[in-house]
Parts: C-alpha cells; structure tokens; sequence
C-alpha cells in the first residue's frame, strides 16, 4: 500500500524545505523527496558556501591595505587554500544539519531518493542514481526509501544545474562548474570566466581578490547585463581596476585542452579569433531547469525553454501539481524560491491575504566586489515601458560612514513615476549594498511614495543615509551632494 500524504515537495532546496516547513505549519501532513543534500544546491554547492570563500577574499583585500587604515602586519598574508575550501565546506555542514532540524521539528518525513511522477497524486520514489565520477551520497539517518507514495498536492522544487555548451563541456579538471570552482585543490594562477552574471562574476572577484590573473569573456555589451546600464559600467570599471580583464561582444568558440591548462578561442565582436591561455576555466553561461525524469510529459505538463510553466501562485496546468523556485523559470534566485513556496501552499491552503509573486519586486544581489544589488525596473526599461520619469543618485564619496570605512567608491540610484512618485526602481554599487537593497525592497511592497520617503528619518552616519539622497537628488533636493 502506497503512502499517503496531503503534500509531497520534491526537492529540499531553500524553496523546497521552506514549503515543506510552512506546509507542516498550516496542519498538512507533509513530506519532502530529496535525493542527495538537504537544503539543495543553494545551501550546499550555491548561494551560502560561496558567500564563505568570499568572506575570506574579503578579508585578504583588507590585509593588502591595512596601511590605508594605519595598521602594520610584519610579514606577507597568504592563501591556505585547503583551510579556506574547508572553512566553506563546515558552513554548509552547519546549515545542512540545520534543514535535518528543521523537518524533524516540524514532523515533516523525509524520502530519500529519486522521485518520478507515476500518475495523477502518485510518486515513486527509487534510489538515487550514482553520478560519474562523485560518490554516492549518504544516506541520512530516519529518513523513507524506495517506495510509492500519494498525496493530493505535489509541488516540484527540483532547482537546476549549470549549463553546459556543446563542444566546450566541463570535465570536472580543467573546465569547471561551480562545483569544481568552490573546492580548488589549489588556486589556479589564471584563470578564464566564460559568462558575466552572478555565478560567473562572484568567482572572477573570488578568484582575482586571490592572486589569479583572470580574463571574463562575455556574449552580451555589458558586464552583469542584466543590471542597469550606470551599474554595469561603474562595475567594469572597477573590476579592471583590479586588474581583471574583460572581453565584451565575444563567444568562445572552441576549447583545446592540455595537461594542466586550457587554451580558449575567442571570437570577438569584428569576427578575428584570438586565443587565451589559462590553467583553467569557468563555464558559467547560466542554468537549466531540472525537469528530466520526473514523468512531466506523461501527465501532460507543460513545459517551456526547459522550466515549468506556472501561474502566480504556483500552480501548473496539471491540478495537483505545482512548480517553485528554479525550476519554475526565472529570476533563478533562491529567495525567489522560498517566497514562491509560501505563496503556492497558502494558496492551496486557502490561507487569507495571498498574493501572486510579483517578479518586479524580487531583489537581486551579486556579491562581487564591489557588491550589486538592484529592484524594478532600470532606467532603460523604465522608459522603454513608456514611464515619464526622475532618476536619483548618490554617490558613496559623498557620505561620511563610506568614507571612514575606507569604501568610498560606488553609488546609489533610483527611478521614480514622476507624475504619481511611485518607486519604479532602485539599483546599487558599492559596499554592503546587498544588505541595503532591501529598505527599497519593502518600500516598493508598501507602495510608498518618493514623498514618504523624504520624510523617513535614517540614522546617521550609516551608508543607509544615501537611500534618502537619491529620492532626494531626483526631486532637485539633496543636502550632501
């Protein structure tokens, strides 16, 4: 006899557990399929153990100018890489035990293995297929196996994975994903980024900040291209003030690999071909949803550009069965996910003040140095929409807590209606922006206008304090600049 359940999630990302926790919490019997890591890629392999290598890049650009700070070290600060890689790893331990907790206190069972969807309201779970050349991973303690199970309500939270080109596929050994990128045995001494978004920024700023000479080839005119224009320039600018080189407007088009180094060709924008050498490279040309071998097209769900296609709150054109986070298409973020998840089962519990996930409104982060962090609408899009607007900036020499930090490079920009003053968009570079995008965040959620804004009392001294000057600097009315 198969299992019964009101709610199986499949897949144990931050979106995934998320759902499984507020699924418990409203008074379903609940149980989450993951076949390899609790807490998914983000936790494991994405968002939180690359925020500990960046740390540590952080940090090493602090011990290169301690003199700026008028402080002395005798002797050279150098990288452990092994102590640095295993300072990432025990963070990621930590949460991952972390997520074990939290199904365990919230009685939601865990099934371990592979899911495939056999029928309307029926999974079969069987063991997890060994992947070439990795381990198999362990099997948690208290969880269910192999088996079949049922539940009115399925939710897919299977994330995604990189990308990979044909012809220019990574091999684990020189061409690396972000798996291999997060665990270097040692640290390369050049290095070529294929893709300028988040993944493939954060890594070039990690791995220069490092000591590797580093060379980012990207498809698209600007640096991070989905960032607003002023944002990616200042951001170029200073990552080649770093010493990172950057190629725009070209592709890699083909890869010759050799004992312990690989030589790209790469087209540029006039079609010549000139080649690069480095020991090794990143492909990071984005991710795909995981969709294969869930029994999707059995069922008849549908499907496009490899994500499921959902509405606002989740739900497919199958009911019964829903999608969240990546799988479910862009922004591939990991909050994204989790809000998508709390969205999709308080609708199904018909829990009071639901609303659909308002992609506008989802913030995105890039933790580069310097950091980029950004909501709405950029100034491009904006008045491609046909919005008359106000632009606002700040710049961070212009503020007294930047400047005692030693971080003085960078701005602050904002886009409003200039006939209703609604924030249409906010876009950041510089310091902790990534802390700081979420005041505009919430402004946004709260409808508030440039004048609310004005009137809002920050703290000082604080880099918050240039939020208020760029409404401000919009309206004609900043103080500091």
């Amino acid at each position: 006899m198969a299992e019964n359940y009101d709610v199986i999630i499949i897949g144990s990302g931050p979106g995934g557990y998320v759902t499984a926790v507020r699924s418990a919490q409203l008074g379903f019997k609940t149980a989450i399929v993951e076949r390899e890591h609790l807490g998914g890629i983000c936790l494991n392999w994405g968002c939180i153990p690359t925020k500990a290598l960046l740390r540590s890049a952080e940090i090493m650009q602090y011990s290169d100018h301690l003199k700026d700070y008028g402080l002395k070290l005798d002797g050279k600060v150098s990288v452990d890489t092994s102590a640095v890689v295993d300072r990432s790893r025990k963070v990621s331990l930590r949460l991952n035990g972390g997520v074990a907790f939290l199904m365990k206190k919230n009685k939601v069972d865990v099934i371990w293995g592979e899911a495939k969807l056999s029928k309307a309201g029926e999974i079969v779970v069987s063991k997890t297929a060994k992947k070439p050349m990795e381990p198999q991973p362990p099997v948690p303690k208290g969880v269910k196996g192999e088996g079949t199970y049922t539940a009115k309500h399925i939710i897919l939270a299977t994330g995604a994975r990189p990308r990979a080109l044909p012809g220019i596929e990574p091999d684990g050994k020189l061409i690396w994903t972000y798996f291999e990128a997060m665990v270097p045995k040692e640290m390369p001494k050049s290095l070529l980024v294929m893709g300028s978004g988040a993944i493939g920024i954060e890594f070039a700023s990690f791995y220069r900040t490092m000591g590797a000479e580093v060379t980012v080839v990207e498809l698209l005119p600007a640096v991070m291209p989905v960032e607003d224009a002023e944002v990616s320039k200042f951001a170029q600018k200073q990552f080649e003030k770093q010493g990172m080189k950057i190629i725009l407007e070209a592709k890699v088009t083909k890869v010759e690999k050799g004992t312990n180094s690989v030589t790209a060709h790469v087209e540029m924008k006039d079609g010549k071909v000139e080649k690069i050498t480095a020991d090794r490279m990143i492909s990071a040309v984005g991710v795909q949803g995981n969709i294969e071998g869930l029994g999707l097209e059995a069922l008849g769900v549908k499907t496009e550009r490899g994500c499921v296609v959902i509405d606002g709150y989740g739900k497919t054109n199958v009911p019964g069965i829903y999608a969240i986070g990546d799988v479910a298409g862009p922004p591939m973020l990991a909050h994204k996910a989790e809000h998508e998840g709390v969205v999709c089962i308080e609708k199904i519990a018909d829990f009071p003040g639901v609303h659909a996930t308002d992609k506008l409104k989802i913030p995105g982060c890039t933790y580069c140095n310097p950091q980029v962090a950004s909501v709405g609408l950029t100034e491009a899009k904006a008045k491609a929409e046909g919005w008359d607007i106000r632009v606002g900036r700040f710049q961070f020499a212009a503020n007294g807590k930047a400047i005692a930090l030693g971080e003085d490079q960078g701005f602050i920009k904002t886009i409003f209606d200039k006939k209703t003053g609604q924030l249409l968009g906010a876009h950041m570079v510089g310091a902790e922006v990534t802390e700081l995008i979420q005041g505009f965040v919430v402004a946004m959620n709260l409808e508030t206008t440039e004048e609310e804004l004005m009137h809002t009392i920050f703290p000082h001294p604080t880099l918050s304090e240039m939020m208020k000057e760029s409404v401000l600097d919009a309206y004609g009315r900043a103080l500091n600049a």
